[in-house]
């Protein structure tokens, strides 16, 4: 006769499976149309601009300015974000969101119709305020939308928007490549930007505004957009020592907005975000760290043409594998809690480190890859590269967000997109410092390409590493 075991009291009960599709139930599909697709146009449009900007240069001219339609969209963004945890008393999230929808419909507007490239940049800026906001709003939305299972799997949406705006937004911004068809990269967003904007107060929640003080922490957000330009300025810069005094500049001007946000009694960052000490410190201080490692990425595409003969496209899509890699672990390790979560961020962490790390070898290699064979180590390096941020990031992001007050939800939900754009940017500033040094222009070729790829992948491994040794220190209460 059998015997049913006595649960054991020390087991923490599993909370019930949730699915991503649950997101999409008659209930919460309204909400998840209008979050998703604020991270939409963010993620489209950022693909697109990328792939007319040459475009643009040749129709309208202004090469002295190209770098800046990305340096000030980045900055914008930030600012966009912020806003979001900083907004007035008078104006409610869903009024953010119809804001940021307006603002981002209005600068792709003045894009569009720009007689010249300084005002493509005055568009760029208010688009990237615009998405900033958008981007921003889906994470203070989530613990208003869905109930708490459902965060990661509304972070997991969010992830999967990306990774198909890495296949999608390319291939979009090719068929307006030719001549002045590049404006219609930017016309294109304006319908969907403009049913969301009046959408908005319909199908968001009306969500009660519970911050203890609205005021802005006008020092701590001066010196983190000031870090912000420096680091996007960086990343455009040629000359190797100016790059690398940028990058230090920047790095100064972050650690100084850290030193007066602990001691400002008005603070821009949830509590115990400044202080290392704190687990949501440690939280933010993951997602950076993963961030900075996966965006060497930027070079991958110009080593596979360079060194192993993979023609344009196929380099442009294969490097999407990254983002797919990213999206897949999402979803398939997305309803993991508990212990098994934090096993998942410390997994993925040294997943993307090590990689990161395989790279090195794979693509600092030589010789033409011309079969599917010679491509598999670099596929699956690159699947395994973005899977490793997969397979943490929704848990991170739902750790945030439990451990972030009532009051300083919005400002946790900001920090969040801050972390992605300032670490995005610092990656591909670093990357480019690394590889220029490594000897990628100088004696540049075949030899100083494969010395840069091996340097770049090796280096950019440390802060995934880094990520990986954080996820391991235990909590205390």
């Amino acid at each position: 006769m059998s015997v049913n075991p006595r649960p054991d009291p020390t087991e923490t009960p599993q909370p019930p499976a949730v699915s991503v599709f649950q997101l999409f139930s008659p209930r919460l599909l309204p909400a998840t149309l209008m979050l998703g697709g604020g991270v939409t146009l963010f993620a489209v449009e950022t693909y697109v601009t990328a792939t007319v900007a040459p475009s643009i240069v040749r129709d309208i001219g202004g090469l002295e300015l190209f770098a800046w339609v990305t340096t000030l969209y980045v900055a914008a963004a930030v600012l966009g974000s912020l806003f979001v945890a900083l907004r007035p008393r008078t104006l409610g999230l869903r009024g953010v969101y119809t804001v940021g929808a307006l603002v981002f419909s209005a600068g792709s507007l003045v894009c569009g119709l720009a007689p010249s490239m300084p005002v493509v940049l005055l568009g760029r800026t208010v688009q990237g305020l615009g998405a900033g906001m958008l981007s921003g709003l889906a994470y203070a939305f989530i613990r208003h939308v869905y109930p708490e299972p459902l965060w990661r799997k509304a972070s997991t949406l969010y992830a999967a928007i990306w990774g198909v705006a890495t296949f999608l937004g390319p291939t979009a911004g090719g068929l307006f490549a030719d001549g002045s068809a590049w404006r219609w990269g930017f016309f294109i967003l304006l319908p969907p930007a403009l049913i969301m904007a009046l959408s908005a107060p319909r199908l968001l929640p009306r969500v009660a505004d519970e911050r203890a003080d609205a005021r802005a922490p006008l020092v701590q957000i001066g010196l983190l957009l000031a870090a912000v330009l420096l680091v996007s300025t960086a990343g455009t810069e040629e000359r190797g020592d100016l790059k690398a005094g940028l990058l230090a500049g920047s790095l100064a001007l972050f650690a100084a907005m850290l030193v007066v946000e602990r001691r400002a009694p008005l603070r821009l960052l949830p509590q115990g975000a400044a202080l290392l000490g704190q687990p949501i410190a440690r939280l933010y201080l993951i997602m950076f760290g993963l961030i900075v490692t996966v965006s060497s990425d930027v070079y991958i595409p110009y080593f596979l043409q360079t060194l192993h003969g993979v023609a344009p496209l196929a380099s442009g899509y294969l490097v999407a594998l990254v983002a797919l890699g990213w999206t897949l672990t999402a979803f398939f390790t997305g309803t993991l809690s508990g212990g098994r979560a934090v096993l998942a961020i410390s997994a993925g962490c040294a997943l993307e480190a090590g990689a990161t790390l395989a790279l090195a070898p794979v693509l600092g290699g030589s010789g033409a890859w011309d079969d599917p064979a010679s491509l598999l180590p670099a596929i699956l390096a690159m699947l395994a590269m973005g899977g490793g941020v997969g397979l943490c990031w929704a848990h991170l992001v739902a750790g945030v967000l439990k451990r972030a007050g009532e009051a300083e939800q919005d400002k946790a939900s900001a920090a969040i997109a801050t972390m992605q754009s300032l670490g995005g940017a610092l990656g591909a500033a670093l990357s480019g410092v690394i590889a220029n040094s490594a000897g990628l222009v100088d004696p540049g070729g075949i030899i100083g390409g494969q010395s840069a790829a091996h340097w770049l992948f090796l280096l950019m491994a440390v802060p995934g590493a880094i990520a990986c040794l954080v996820s391991l220190v235990p909590n205390r209460a």
